[in-house]
């Protein structure tokens, strides 16, 4: 690969920066979205775009946003970003490498003296994890009026709604409607992400090119059994709701892997169970089931079975059961014109043709699928480990996927300066 325009210890230095805000461990990171951690890592980003020369803010929805404005201020965007909330139980990349390594990019320019014809944005989207309130993509959603009925009353684990959590953190859902962006502010968005994988380890490549989001299907299901005294209630009289969910977990990962080779996911991974005592028959389990698929008609096969396995057990062993559906989404493919643009981006770096690869998890990009083109870089991570402090993608191969964003907006910006011409 040849010299890289980046400058990449910045871009190391702000991302261990930032894993100071909410540590846990050595290396893991708790910082939920909405929480006194997130906003004082949201202003701390803030403080670096404004040093960096751009204009920063913080919108109603929690969502950081800065701006250069670029030759044309009136032309469609070019939006760089991610998030830097993080799991309960996290490492430091996820979401922070597309953050940092797309302020990195228009920072970049800057210093080149570069004048984009449109302008580019780079955003650090509020809560894509969804972690706290079993509902993610808000921030982004909310930019673009995707927001469902009921979203702001979704509380956590201590009680707290959305939208106390909000407020708390400077958001003000009075003011919702004047931050949505408007159709076609939004020419093109590209994300950085780590893989969260083992592919591109597998195949020793250190970044890979996105060619679609599986879609995600997240629900809450609640099993309704009755409660009695473990010592004497006779087996076979028995309304079990955690038989009952056990039954069901099973059968979710026998659905999952039913098909070989299939890139089919299925996970529970979180669960509930009332009165929550050793000598007591549990009479209401919830658990939470993410299935996830590129391919939708599977998909749907899957979760038609998965409801057909939900009312067999709940009649096997008398119990009532209710589903809410939490996030349903349909997979969604990457721009053919930004891919090949990030193709011959990797060509201008001298690099090995980056291999095409699909992300199993959903990411902003999801949402932003439905507003305008998109596509994705994928920096690798050792065994692919995510969503735990062990965590890690090597100083080498973010700097790698930063320049290869670096070149695929550079690109970007020389073709809409030749059309212009």
């Amino acid at each position: 690969m040849r010299e890289s325009t980046i400058n990449a210890d910045r871009v190391e230095q702000r991302i261990n920066r930032l894993a100071e805000i909410g540590k846990i461990s050595d290396t893991g990171v708790c910082r939920l979205a909405l929480s006194p951690e997130d906003r004082e890592a949201v202003e701390l980003v803030k403080g670096w775009m404004e040093e960096a020369g751009l204009m920063a803010r913080i919108d109603a929805f929690g969502n950081l946003i800065a701006r250069m404005e670029g030759g044309n201020p009136g032309a469609p965007a070019l939006m760089l970003g991610s998030h830097i909330d993080t799991q309960p139980y996290a490492g430091r990349f996820d979401g922070i490498v597309g953050v940092i390594g797309a302020l990195e990019v228009v920072q970049t320019l800057v210093e080149q003296e570069i004048v984009p014809p449109f302008p580019i944005e780079v955003a650090s989207f509020c809560d894509e994890e969804g972690c706290r309130f079993n509902k993610g993509l808000f921030g982004v959603r909310g930019l673009l009026g995707r927001l469902e009925e009921g979203e702001l009353e979704r509380a956590d684990k201590h009680g707290v709604t959305r939208r106390d959590a909000l407020l708390a953190f400077g958001g003000d859902p009075e003011r919702f409607a004047e931050c949505e962006y408007e159709p076609g502010n939004v020419g093109a968005f590209l994300e950085l992400h780590i893989e969260q994988g083992p592919v591109l380890e597998a195949l020793d490549a250190p970044v890979g090119i996105v060619t679609g989001i599986a879609g995600p299907l997240w629900w809450t299901v609640d099993l309704y059994g009755f409660a009695g005294h473990a010592g004497s209630v006779p087996m076979p009289l028995r309304k079990d709701a955690l038989v009952g969910a056990a039954q069901v977990i099973s059968g979710l990962r026998a659905l999952a892997v039913s098909e070989p080779g299939a890139p089919t996911v299925g996970t529970v991974g979180s669960l509930k169970v009332f009165p929550d005592s050793r000598n007591i028959i549990p009479e209401h389990v919830q658990f939470t089931v993410d299935l996830r698929d590129i391919d939708l008609a599977r998909r749907n096969r899957l979760e038609q079975q998965l409801r057909e396995l939900l009312d067999a057990t709940a009649q096997e062993h008398g119990l009532r059961y209710e589903i809410r559906e939490d996030t349903n989404s349909e997979p969604r493919y990457c721009a053919k014109r930004l891919k090949s643009a990030i193709r011959e981006a990797a060509q201008t770096m001298e690099l090995a043709p980056p291999p095409e690869l699909m992300s199993g998890p959903f990411h902003d990009s999801l949402a932003m699928s439905y507003y305008c083109d998109y596509s994705m870089i994928f920096v690798r991570c050792r065994e692919g480990i995510s969503h735990n402090p062990k965590e890690y993608a090597s100083k080498a191969d973010i700097a790698t996927g930063t320049e290869l964003l670096y070149q695929t907006a550079l690109k970007l910006i020389l073709d809409a300066q030749g059309k212009d011409g």
